[in-house]
């Protein structure tokens, strides 16, 4: 929790590559063609390949789709496409041990597979779980076995969403529900000797993702013969920013833990565009094991020779296995309030220069109050850095010609006599500490606890330990404290993000200090893609754990697009919700609509509705699930058909594609949750 140290894993065979161990953690997308349908197939496997895709899995849902896996496969490899396959199963073990013969890999979900959800409420006395579980095993075992005699690798990958009513019964549809449900499968599988497997615990919610991931690495290590790779991926991520935040976030939060082996990154648009993005949020992670010699890296079971010779880490400062937002007094900033209870707030730097009056105000106005609508998404603190008096004397400027709007600005400076200035001026003081800068021994005793700003101080980490920053900024926050100051933020500038937040929250916890915390990221990434992966790792991480009451990023991405990014991590992580949001699959041979398209539909025409959740799915495998998790939901049911729920409901079924959109807006009326777009 408080360095980066791979979980070091069974290394499982893909064809002609591998993966856990020391291997690079792979790339992995998946088709959305019909698998009948061979040129398609085929060519879309072919675009995978030269995007540089790892690991390519099909859907498989009959038996005629996996006899048709032959015909795809043996075309790739005439094509020298050696790419390893996945056979991807729900529900049918024929279907399954039909395209065993042909893959390098199968999926099988633990909730549907030999089980037939129907999503009851009944109880499960001991004896009917035991023989629904016998059941079970008698249907698995026959490709468990033929699996083994070919050398194909299995991955069991519980879905949020799909869980078995028999497992449901007695978890509910949880982390703990997802997890018991794969330790069913992977206890038949040690059993027959069988140990070429590897796990995912895949939801829409990036939270409930993070938890189950967490819980499985934790109870399978202690349980099982073998750590087992893990497949990571947020299921239902969506399209746009939006899904590639949602996808950062919850795999990257994982990869920060040392947790992953494979990724898929799952957007509802075409699957050429989830591997670069893949490839993005794996880049830092695979680069570690580049570094020659760079053995705080490697994995513990090569670093020691027993877990025994290990100092134990301090206890996380917060339950990873369960949400609870850290607790934090409140600070009033105006009409601002900020801590405890409230929601997150968006604070961004501004990029114009001080001492151009003009650009500066326009790019305030525009942080603040967005011209294209008065409900749009904006910051609601903005900072200026001032480095020397002529800045001070420009800001002041500013101020009087910003007017009212001035009441939510916030300044930063490393000088001790500008921060005393500043304090007099703006809303938020902010107090740049470098590291090996010593603290005058008479400058806090100074500071006037009823000064009219709120005081932030931050520590810019950069090659010291990460627990030094905590223990600096714990020592002034005790001297602070002892003397009356109530108005104090604290913060952290450093690379490594998540992990100097958890020792500063670790140590307010074991001090008592309760000072609420501004979460501060400052992208060196040039590219767009890349500052939007590691700006929702190592920000969003953190607030999905429960650690933030302010999110302040500073990148160099345009106004607009700057805001809109905080206000989708926030968003992501369910700590704020600002905008609609959609929860939508990227699609699969099961898919018999235009899901991208009617995504883009819905999107226009409901995305308005502010912290409502619309699920959108291609089939009815997972999307009955997923919608216990949405207030609406637009399900495929057939070719051209549609089923429309109400939470994990389904109230209209098998309805024209052609005017499910606006019975689902009927639907949206009628529950009294629509409001006509501004």
């Amino acid at each position: 929790m408080y360095h980066y140290r791979r979980r070091f894993t069974r290394e499982v065979a893909f064809g002609p590559i591998a993966l856990g161990g020391y291997q690079p953690i792979r790339v992995e997308s998946m088709t959305n063609t019909h698998t009948m349908d061979t040129v398609a197939s085929v060519e879309q496997c072919r675009q995978l390949y030269e995007a540089g895709c790892e690991i390519i899995r099909l859907t498989v849902p009959t038996e005629r789709d996996a006899e048709n896996l032959r015909e795809i496969r043996d075309q790739l490899r005439r094509d020298g496409i050696r790419t390893p396959l996945v056979a991807d199963i729900h529900f049918s073990s024929r279907a399954a041990l039909r395209a065993v013969e042909y893959v390098e890999n199968i999926r099988i979900n633990p909730g549907n597979y030999a089980n037939r959800q129907k999503f009851s409420s009944e109880e499960y006395t001991d004896d009917e779980y035991r023989m629904e579980l016998d059941t079970v095993r008698n249907e698995f075992l026959p490709l468990v076995k033929r699996a083994k005699e070919l050398g194909v690798s299995m991955r069991i990958g519980t879905n949020h969403g799909s869980l078995s009513d028999r497992i449901v019964s007695r978890y509910g549809n949880s982390p703990e529900g997802m997890v018991e449900a794969a330790l069913e499968f992977a206890r038949i599988c040690e059993e027959y000797g069988y140990y070429d497997l590897l796990f995912s615990m895949k939801s829409s919610n990036v939270r409930v993702m993070i938890q189950a991931y967490r819980l499985l690495a934790e109870r399978a290590d202690a349980e099982l013969n073998h750590a087992y790779p893990l497949h990571l991926g947020v299921t239902e991520a969506g399209d746009g920013d939006e899904g590639r935040v949602k996808s950062a976030m919850g795999i990257g939060a994982l990869l920060e833990d040392g947790l992953g082996d494979t990724i898929r990154v799952s957007l509802t648009e075409d699957p050429v565009n989830e591997v670069p993005v893949g490839f993005a949020i794996v880049k830092k992670y695979n680069d570690y094991h580049l570094v020659k010699g760079d053995r705080a890296h490697l994995p513990v079971k090569h670093v020691v020779e027993s877990r025994q010779s290990l100092l134990p880490e301090p206890v996380p400062p917060f339950d990873p296995f369960s949400y609870s937002r850290r607790y934090s007094g409140t600070i009033a900033l105006g009409d601002i309030i900020i801590g405890n209870d409230d929601v997150p707030r968006i604070e961004t730097g501004v990029h114009a220069r001080l001492s151009d009056i003009g650009e500066a105000s326009r790019e305030v106005l525009q942080r603040l109050v967005p011209e294209k609508s008065p409900d749009a998404i904006r910051s609601e603190l903005v900072s200026f850095s001032v480095d020397s008096r002529d800045d001070l004397a420009h800001l002041d400027a500013l101020l009087v010609r910003l007017g009212d709007v001035s009441r939510y600005m916030a300044a930063s400076t490393e000088d001790h006599a500008l921060f005393t200035e500043l304090a007099g001026k703006v809303v938020k003081a902010r107090l740049d500490i470098r590291e090996a800068e010593m603290l005058d021994s008479g400058f806090l005793s100074k500071l006037d606890p009823a000064t009219p700003a709120a005081l932030e101080f931050c520590f810019i980490h950069e090659q010291t330990g990460e627990r030094v920053a905590a223990e600096v900024l714990c020592h002034i926050a005790e001297k602070l404290k002892a003397r009356g100051f109530e108005r104090l933020f604290f913060s952290i500038c450093s690379a490594s993000t998540v992990f100097v937040y958890r020792h500063l929250v670790r140590e307010f916890n074991e001090r008592g200090i309760d000072y609420p915390v501004v979460v501060r990221y400052s992208s060196c990434q040039d590219g767009r893609i890349e500052t939007l992966v590691e700006a929702s790792i190592q920000a969003g991480s953190l607030f999905c754990d429960g650690i933030g009451d302010i999110l302040a990023l500073e990148t160099a991405l345009p106004v607009d697009e700057e805001v809109d990014l905080c206000a989708n991590i926030l968003q992501g992580s369910r700590t704020r919700m600002s905008k609609t949001e959609f929860i939508s699959c990227p699609g699969c041979g099961r898919t018999y609509f235009d899901l991208e398209h009617a995504a883009t539909a819905i999107k226009k025409r409901l995305s308005h509705l502010k912290g409502l959740k619309i699920g959108i799915m291609g089939c009815v495998v997972n999307g009955p699930g997923e919608m216990a998790d949405a207030d609406f939901g637009y399900v495929g049911s057939g070719k051209g058909r549609i089923s429309l729920y109400v939470g994990k409901d389904c109230v209209e079924q098998n309805i024209p594609e052609d005017v499910a959109v606006d019975r689902l807006i009927g639907l949206i009326r009628e529950r009294g949750k629509w409001v006509d777009p501004e």
